[in-house]
């Protein structure tokens, strides 16, 4: 955990923003058995490997890159690059990550129509795929193109929890942590939080923010309570046993939880979450934050985009600060880490006119200039890192900054448990706050289904 902690420091220290959007020109030759790819910057890459096809080839590809995810034009003018520069067709199905979309994607492989490329999680929840043998690791691509995903760093990149191999290439990784509403701290007389920000203080804070008329924290219980849970949790812990699962609630890191988990009920019987908590979408909550009726909102590095595209008149009332520490949690210790990354299914592998096409998209997929574009202020495996970027706006700029301040980075819990069990506690979050069933009785009941 401290060689990932400081390599992924060190990348976020560097790591650019860029608020446009574009992709990398290729030009691809063959001679014999191999493909060399001129960059636009006159780098080349030479991979060995199959023959390619005599033609064009069309490629199914899913990604978590759609709806409104802050990328989604950053992936199109990359899947366009490729396809220009190829002559292949990608054929794409992305959509919104969340449970429905996991759940189709894991339908897909069990009735064999999963695509050829495929951008998904790198833990439990690929266990069925990699258990089936329905997607290929890195060593057996690397038998025949021993180049694939060179420019990343091996302890970087996210062994299966089925197997200890390697079968994701990532693009980038994330960061947990506070949004703010400079503006609304301002008006409620609440200093903004700064890197020794405690529990003691916040919740002070939380009462200055509602007596003067706004909504401390903005969150949904119904939709979105993992943020809230995985820093409750960490904060009656430490980094080296966050990670841990409890086998019942009446054991050490079950209590953990369930003093977590009170914490939240504290917040919701205190008045600081949203009056419509319990039955809001995520996107209603978040939109207190951006029409500056709330003062504080967990969420990902991923969040950034959606501030830049919906409150570029005001950007500088919002900033990133740190979660509110306690315990042996410091503030400066934050949740993060690389989650996803591209899977070749063994159906296009096994296909002699599609494995070339999916190793070529991965590999432009994840190539430094395209990483680049994607990374924003997240973590990335690149080994040279990210190619840097002058254009930065104020959100940007605060985020570099809490990122480099930042002591410590640990995974989330909660992806260590399945996802009914998952889903079952989350879905439990709002019976705890509002006292129809114990934190206990809800962690059980989710390791009931682990």
């Amino acid at each position: 955990m401290k060689r990932l902690l400081a390599t992924a420091l060190a990348v976020i220290m560097v790591i650019s923003l860029t608020a446009g959007c574009g992709g990398t020109e290729t030009t691809t030759t063959k001679a014999a058995d191999q493909t060399t790819t001129t960059k636009a910057d006159d780098t080349s890459e030479t991979t060995t490997g199959s023959e390619e096809p005599s033609g064009p080839v069309e490629i199914t590809v899913v990604t978590s890159y759609g709806g409104d995810d802050g990328n989604r034009g950053n992936y199109e003018d990359a899947v366009s690059a490729y396809e220009e520069a190829t002559g292949n067709t990608v054929l794409d199905a992305s959509a919104t990550s969340d449970e429905e979309w996991k759940s189709k994607v894991m339908t897909d492989f069990e009735a064999g129509t999963e695509p050829d490329v495929l951008f998904y999680f790198n833990g439990v929840d690929a266990n069925p795929i990699i258990e089936g043998d329905k997607v290929v690791s890195l060593d057996e691509i690397r038998e025949e193109y021993p180049e694939y995903a060179d420019n990343m760093k091996e302890d970087l990149l996210v062994p299966s929890p089925v197997d200890g191999k390697v079968y994701t290439v990532p693009v980038n990784g994330f960061w947990e942590s506070l949004f703010i509403n400079k503006a609304v701290l301002e008006d409620a007389g609440v200093e903004i939080p700064g890197a020794d920000y405690d529990w003691e203080t916040f919740m002070a804070d939380c009462e200055k923010i509602k007596e003067a008329g706004f909504t401390p924290v903005a969150v949904s219980l119904q939709e979105v309570p993992h943020y809230w849970f995985e820093f409750a949790v960490y904060n009656r812990g430490n980094q080296d046993n966050h990670l841990n699962l409890p086998a019942s609630s009446d054991d050490e890191t079950g209590a953990k939880w369930a003093e977590g988990l009170g914490d939240i009920k504290a917040l919701y019987e205190a008045g600081y979450l949203p009056d419509n908590t319990l039955t809001a979408s995520d996107a209603e909550t978040v939109q207190l934050l951006a029409d500056g009726d709330a003062a504080f909102l967990i969420d990902g590095s991923w969040k950034i985009g959606y501030f830049q595209e919906n409150c570029a008149d005001n950007l500088d009332d919002f900033a990133l600060a740190y979660v509110p520490g306690q315990g042996e949690r410091k503030a400066t210790d934050l949740v993060g880490g690389i989650s996803m990354g591209y899977y070749i299914t063994r159906k296009a592998w096994e296909d002699p006119d599609k494995r070339d096409a999916a190793v070529k998209f991965v590999e432009h997929m994840t190539s430094d200039e395209v990483v680049s574009v994607f990374a924003t202020t997240s973590v990335t495996a690149l080994k040279d890192g990210v190619i840097p970027s002058d254009d930065l706006d104020v959100l940007q700029l605060s985020a570099i900054d809490m990122a480099a301040g930042a002591t410590s980075l640990v995974g989330a819990v909660q992806d260590g448990m399945s996802a009914e069990a998952r889903g079952d506690l989350f879905a439990n979050i709002k019976n705890i706050v509002t006292a129809k069933i114990t934190a206990e009785e809800a962690i059980d009941s989710a390791l009931a289904l682990q």
